[in-house]
């Protein structure tokens, strides 16, 4: 298997900056609202920063976005540390559950509409880099978007399942809560074994995929509607 190093090297270029800024922001997010909402757990460790390091899971963050470029995978993926929060600290636990899960989605949201309005600065950098940074902000766009739209799958540990347990009744809420035991394992089942059991039968059965492109896809054309209005 050959590899076209100058290409792999440009890959890293335009996906590295994105995808730590997109994950170092998503978990800050979640401990800076977690910290005003009375839990300060994520600033006493040192969470609440835009440093990267203080994020960075080293196969996560690193080692698996880096496997899944250099093998051109379909779709990049990372994840950090968790920020940690201890949800009893908060004033009101189950309103608060659902603002705290919901900061990191919502920042990457934010992000990825900063990165669609500065394309308007394109054109005001020299050639020699303007399309490397355009390459960043498109990129920033769509990992931006897929993070927020992936996380927000109503599957504990992942933001959007800790929404429904904050929005659930409590009858119901535990029950659903007690998933997250399970939540790693399922996710994982919904990411490789659908393309390898397709590959086998010759038919395209990534469910995965399915189910987040049409929501990646929409918001990504109105957010740069909105910014190119």
């Amino acid at each position: 298997m050959s590899f076209d190093v100058e290409g792999i090297l440009w890959l890293v270029s335009v996906w590295a900056l994105p995808v730590l800024t997109a994950i170092t922001l998503h978990e800050a997010a979640h401990g800076w609202v977690a910290w005003k909402l009375g839990d300060d757990t994520a600033r006493l460790m040192g969470r609440v920063t835009f440093n990267p390091l203080k994020h960075i899971d080293r196969f996560g963050t690193v080692l698996l976005p880096c496997l899944l470029l250099l093998f051109q995978a379909p779709f990049l993926f990372g994840y950090a540390r968790p920020v940690p929060v201890r949800f009893h600290r908060l004033g009101r636990p189950r309103r608060d559950m659902v603002l705290v899960a919901a900061a990191g989605p919502a920042i990457n949201l934010l992000m990825a509409l900063a990165a669609a309005l500065a394309f308007h600065l394109v054109v005001l950098v020299p050639d020699v880099a303007s399309a490397w940074l355009a390459a960043n902000l498109r990129n920033a766009l769509i990992i931006n978007v897929v993070l927020a739209v992936f996380n927000m799958l109503p599957l504990p540990p992942l933001d959007g399942g800790r929404v429904v347990t904050g929005l659930l009744p409590s009858r119901l809420a535990a029950p659903f809560q007690r998933m997250e035991r399970y939540g790693i394992a399922i996710l994982v089942a919904l990411i490789a074994l659908p393309p390898l059991i397709g590959e086998q039968i010759g038919l395209d059965i990534a469910i995965l995929s399915r189910l987040l492109l049409p929501p990646v896809e929409a918001i990504i054309h109105a957010i740069v509607f909105v910014a190119m209005v």
